[in-house]
């Protein structure tokens, strides 16, 4: 039966993994970042890690979009720090002075789209329009360069304004630290597809950090802000506070220690603040629609929690209806969450089959699977007035793993990145992944102050 042009359908964006990627262990508070700092790391490998994460989802019958690698080196940042002159001179003096820059100018962070914006389908704002908030990612350096041209991408491939609304990204202040989706569930629930929106922040501006070991980056006025920009109504809602413990364990996002899926919720004992008055809210709004799987510090500590990245997983509705669930390869080779996920939460939450993937490329830089991907539900009138072509189909696949195969290093240190020369060839393949996926390279002019080419 053809599919009914105003049924919303899940679409996961997965963000394809650039060139420059390397471990620079800039994030702190990521405790995987930090392990890795400075150990060389393999572009290509973690492309092509991305790519099979991309061709196992569509084999499931999941609908798959990609956001494409962002432009760097990020020239604009170093022209705004003082470092003058021609490409190579700049790359130098960087490298020289102050390394730590050079690795932020260089970040291929922006794979992991769950942190590019925050989503509401149109099935659940005011006006009925799917809207999109950019997040401001002002917690780190190198993320924060991402903000500006995930808005232009953004507003260009959801340009339709009968059908999208891409808000800006909130003021780039503490008070609005906004880290996107990694920090919001929407669970849907119920015969009528209720959707509940969960946002999880881990301070609140206006008293004393509640952490002691790292800094808690969501704010609940951004989350507060987020609600009002994406149209949503109170009543569909829900603010929650991260647990201060895990964040300083290294729960540096929600989706390291919750997941959900439709009507699912899977978590950690240790997510949330007065978690059982949490969990007793989250029932109650949602009529008790909603399956709750907590799992038990006694079954599964914090620590491996964050180690396996067991929560940063993804549950799909694959061809028939049928329950999958894609993990971190981390998550077999760990005996006990082995043993949790197939005897506890497989049955659990009916699933048919359990996937353990190898991303170790991103997983070393504090990225698992959920990290990877932004999820938009749309209707079939809305991917029809997409711009760029996103939704990628088996012969833009073959063509990216071409770019990938022939321009992509298999390893990359700090000190190949000071050479103009080596990012020439490296923004050579960006470009034509652009080409590929139908994005305008115009749009990022004078976003990262990249010579004409």
């Amino acid at each position: 039966m053809p599919e009914e042009i105003n049924t919303s359908t899940e679409l996961n964006f997965d963000g394809l993994v650039g060139p420059t990627h390397h471990y620079a262990g800039l994030a702190f508070g990521n405790v995987a970042s930090e392990k890795n700092k400075n150990k060389p790391a393999n572009p290509k490998q973690a492309a092509l890690q991305g790519l099979q994460k991309i061709q196992w989802m569509q084999q499931q019958g999941v609908l798959q979009g990609m956001l494409p690698p962002q432009l760097r080196p990020n020239f604009r940042l170093l022209h705004q720090l003082g470092f003058q002159g021609r490409e190579q001179a700049v790359l130098d003096r960087v490298y020289k002075q102050a390394p730590q820059l050079l690795s932020a100018c260089c970040s291929a962070s922006s794979m992991w789209t769950a942190n590019a914006a925050t989503v509401a389908p149109s099935s659940d704002t005011k006006h009925h329009k799917l809207c999109i908030t950019p997040a401001n990612l002002i917690c780190n350096l190198h993320r924060s360069l991402e903000s500006t041209a995930n808005y232009a991408l953004l507003s260009y491939v959801f340009s339709n304004k009968d059908h999208f609304q891409v808000n800006e990204s909130l003021p780039a202040l503490s008070t609005y630290s906004d880290e996107g989706a990694a920090n919001h569930m929407r669970i849907a629930y119920g015969k009528q597809q209720k959707a509940l929106h969960i946002f999880v922040y881990g301070r609140d501006s206006e008293r004393k950090s509640p952490t002691k070991n790292f800094p808690a980056r969501q704010t609940k006025q951004a989350s507060e802000a987020v609600i009002r920009l994406n149209q949503l109504n109170n009543r569909n809602a829900l603010l929650l506070q991260q647990n201060p413990q895990a964040i300083d364990m290294g729960v540096f996002h929600n989706d390291v220690i919750a997941l959900s899926h439709d009507g699912l919720l899977l978590c950690h004992e240790l997510a949330f603040m007065n978690q059982k008055d949490v969990m007793d809210e989250i029932k109650e709004r949602s009529e008790g629609c909603i399956k709750i799987i907590e799992i038990q510090e006694a079954e599964l500590s914090l620590s491996n929690a964050i180690s396996s990245y067991l929560f940063n997983s993804q549950i799909v509705t694959c061809s028939g209806g049928v329950l999958k669930m894609l993990l971190p390869l981390e998550c077999r080779e760990q005996e006990k969450v082995h043993s949790l996920i197939e005897n506890t939460i497989k049955p659990k939450a009916n699933i048919a089959e359990t996937q353990y993937m190898d991303l170790r490329q991103s997983m070393r830089n504090g990225g698992g699977p959920a990290c990877l991907r932004l999820r938009i539900n749309m209707t079939l009138e809305e991917r029809e007035n997409l711009n760029g072509k996103l939704i990628v189909n088996e012969d833009q696949m073959k063509e990216l793993r071409r770019i990938i195969e022939q321009y992509y290093p298999e390893q990359l240190t700090l000190k190949q990145l000071s050479s103009w020369q080596e990012c020439q060839t490296l923004l050579d393949a960006v470009c034509a992944i652009y080409e590929i996926l139908e994005i305008p390279q115009s749009l990022f002019d004078g976003i990262s102050k990249i010579p004409a080419r």
